[in-house]
């Protein structure tokens, strides 16, 4: 794989949905796909960054990925987001979902599922740049 090509490119290449515009895609089935995203991005800056033990490594990402840490995260980057990003993020937050967080209020949930459906929404893009540019505003030791 070239050295410039993420494993997040290489994926949405092997497995592009070439017929599926993201404009159209449900906002939980954008949260879905942008869960998974997320979790892969941050395991791999965590692998990146620590590298040690499977037990802290795994605390390290939970603490991240968690409704309560994607809430916050929104803190940060909402002011960033064009406003295309911040209509998905509004479809996302304000959707029905018929599960909630075990740690967090329905408030931080909703505004993490907002987060999840921006980044699948950006993710089926294929604007996985953008991703890495807000999770590092948000997490820049990461």
């Amino acid at each position: 794989m070239d050295k410039g090509v993420t494993i997040l490119d290489a994926a949405a290449e092997a497995f592009s949905l070439p017929d599926l515009l993201p404009e159209n895609v449900s906002p939980l089935t954008l949260a879905y796909i942008g869960d998974a995203v997320f979790e892969l991005v941050i395991r791999t800056a965590v692998v990146r960054n620590v590298n040690g033990r499977l037990k802290n490594m795994n605390r390290m990402a939970a603490g991240i990925v968690s409704a309560r840490a994607q809430s916050e995260m929104m803190n940060v980057i909402e002011p960033m987001l064009t406003e295309q990003e911040e209509a998905v993020y509004r479809r996302g937050r304000n959707a029905n979902s018929p599960t909630m967080a075990k740690h967090a209020s329905v408030a931080e949930y909703r505004r993490a599922t907002g987060l999840e459906a921006l980044v699948g929404y950006l993710y089926l893009k294929g604007e996985n740049g953008r991703i890495a540019e807000l999770i590092r505003a948000a997490y820049p030791e990461q």
